[in-house]
């Protein structure tokens, strides 16, 4: 086996537990290894930290799996799988769809399963596991049954790991548009075409949290994908809600979503730039009793944090202008980069310009199928923040 010698003073965060190693902490690699292979990594003075898989194509080189001296091989991955899989079954009252494993955070850096009902979704997002696809697929299948898994590696980051991106059935053949619950609500999922695996299921919590916010009241809904937060608001009494969204197909799964659970005549959706839209509803001086803005991820790195800052901003300032005293405010942020601390401050200063005073009544974070973990800071990545004007 290889061995990857760290830098001197390089082996702390990894000692703390964060899983990645990039190329510049590196001093040396010894011994010869094929990229993927399972390499030792140990500090600069030769101390074990542990095991990862190594590509050199990538800015990440190695991917750590474990801290400990054991052999990495079928069986270690299938306790891994079933240490992720019983956390879900303890923790969640409906495991029927839900996060099975979270990459890094469930200790399988790269590492994408989600279930819908019976059916199962992959991603493998690193080299080191698309080698072991096969392995991890007939693991799956003994651990969970499914009725068949479906590959989306169809997500532009694996160019970045000198994989190319491909989709299809691993296991079985099946309609890819499925139906699943949530929260009581039924909802559309078309796992070979949808968002990401087909459905955001990281916000499951955040969407059962606005009903009481929304009951008895007038609620916007911007960037609702297929009307996730619409379809809770409605669900819990809101008498009005407008649904947006620049998609014309998630819009159309949204009006499906809203017929099948006898929403339909609560919400109505409209096609086009939130941003825009946002604008023409403050001109119009229209008012609603709670907002929601859950847009797709502004910071998808370091260097687009300053004009995220800017997004983040307009949206959060122009809802806010609409919102009476006593009226709500969930605003949501999926960029890693945009930090609690700097989003809770963006909002901040948008309230501030908007002569607005707020009440931070909840600050919440991803659904616990996506857990965090301490020492690897990625993995808090969601943040949905409830205010009230006062």
């Amino acid at each position: 086996m290889a061995v990857v010698q760290l830098a001197r003073g390089r082996h702390k965060r990894v000692q703390d537990g964060h899983p990645w190693i990039f190329q510049g902490e590196v001093e040396e690699v010894r011994g010869e290894f094929a990229p993927g292979d399972v390499v030792t990594v140990v500090d600069y003075r030769g101390r074990f930290l542990g095991k990862g898989y190594i590509n050199p194509a990538s800015q990440i080189i190695v991917r750590m799996l474990t801290n400990r001296d054991e052999p990495v091989d079928r069986d270690f991955f299938r306790r891994r799988v079933e240490r992720a899989w019983a956390y879900r079954q303890r923790l969640l009252p409906d495991v029927e769809a839900c996060r099975v494993v979270f990459g890094e955070a469930d200790f399988l850096p790269g590492l994408i399963v989600d279930k819908f009902g019976d059916v199962l979704v992959v991603q493998t997002l690193a080299l080191g596991i698309d080698r072991w696809l096969p392995d991890i697929v007939d693991i799956l299948d003994d651990l969970l049954h499914p009725r068949g898994i479906y590959e989306r590696n169809d997500v532009p980051v694996r160019r970045l790991e000198g994989l190319e991106e491909r989709t299809g059935y691993l296991r079985g053949e099946f309609d890819p548009r499925l139906t699943i619950v949530e929260n009581g609500l039924e909802i559309a999922v078309d796992v070979a075409t949808g968002q990401k695996t087909g459905y955001f299921l990281d916000q499951r919590e955040n969407r059962r949290a606005v009903r009481p916010y929304a009951a008895g009241g007038r609620v916007l809904d911007c960037f609702c994908n297929v009307g996730g937060f619409a379809l809770n608001a409605a669900a819990g009494g809101a008498r009005e809600v407008v649904a947006v969204d620049s998609s014309e197909e998630a819009l159309a799964a949204a009006r499906l979503n809203a017929e099948r659970n006898g929403l339909s005549d609560k919400i109505r959706f409209l096609a086009g730039n939130a941003f825009d839209i946002l604008r023409q509803m403050e001109a119009n001086q229209e008012r609603f009793d709670l907002i929601v803005l859950d847009p797709p991820a502004f910071a998808k790195n370091r260097a687009a944090l300053e004009g995220a800052v800017r997004g983040y901003k307009e949206i959060n300032l122009r809802a806010l202008r609409m919102l009476p005293e006593g009226g709500f405010l969930v605003t949501c942020s999926c960029s890693y980069h945009m930090t609690p601390d700097i989003f809770k401050a963006v909002v901040a200063d948008a309230a501030r310009d908007s002569r607005r005073r707020l009440r931070l009544v909840e600050e919440r974070a991803q659904a616990v199928d996506h857990p965090i973990v301490v020492g690897y800071d990625e993995s808090h990545y969601l943040k949905c923040l409830i205010y009230e004007v006062i």
